[in-house]
């Protein structure tokens, strides 16, 4: 609903301004803050093959994307609940409790994955997070330590050092893209990532060294 107010200013002067109400706020604004929105093109491809790798990782990113959603939400919730504990025998007592508690909600679906997978979702845990893999199992205070030595134990290959780096790695940059086409057609539901880019200047940097080849 819009409505218009004038000021009255020292007689003379007028000033006008344009208010708004927005559904569920009874305060009126006079600005209203959007999340942005990319404007993706069509993606283009230099052969078959290179559509062919970009659509597998596609489906393998699609896959892992709500396991390193979850993660992030688990890790928030849990390292929030320990905070508000004082005493170390109560905090010892709900990361037994927990540790069960994340082992049987991931361990056997991230069984299933393959190498890959395993890594993508390595990379986008630090997308989500903030941290590395390495960095949560080392400081562990929610019993991750355990949960994720047991759920690597058949893909000792993975490293969990890997960091998210769209800026310098040309796959996480294309699963950068391929999470923001995701977000705008609904296949994925977005969750606000500890680390976050600017698609557009990612597009312009990979742009510029294909250019500079």
């Amino acid at each position: 609903m819009f409505f218009f107010a004038q000021v009255k200013e020292e007689e003379e002067d007028t000033t006008e301004y344009e208010y708004m109400f927005i559904e569920g706020d009874s305060v009126p604004q006079t600005i209203v803050n959007l999340n942005p929105v990319y404007i993706l093109g069509d993606m283009k491809f230099a052969s078959r093959e290179d559509r062919i790798k970009y659509l597998i990782l596609r489906r393998k990113t699609l896959k892992v994307y709500p396991y390193a959603k979850l993660a992030a939400e688990r890790l928030d919730s849990l390292n929030a609940r320990l905070e508000s504990m004082k005493k170390k025998s109560d905090r010892n007592r709900y990361t037994k409790i927990i540790q069960k508690y994340i082992e049987g909600e991931f361990s056997e679906e991230l069984k299933k994955m393959s190498r890959t997978e395993g890594q993508i979702l390595v990379k986008l845990i630090h997308r989500q997070t903030g941290k590395t893999t390495f960095g949560l199992v080392k400081e562990l205070r929610s019993g991750w330590r355990a949960f994720w030595y047991n759920t690597t134990a058949s893909m000792f290959d993975i490293s969990l050092k890997i960091p998210y780096d769209p800026k310098n790695v040309y796959e996480d940059y294309l699963i950068e893209d391929i999470l923001q086409r995701s977000f705008k057609s609904g296949l994925l539901v977005k969750q606000k990532a500890a680390v976050e880019y600017n698609f557009y200047d990612l597009t312009d940097i990979w742009l510029d060294k294909k250019r500079n080849k």
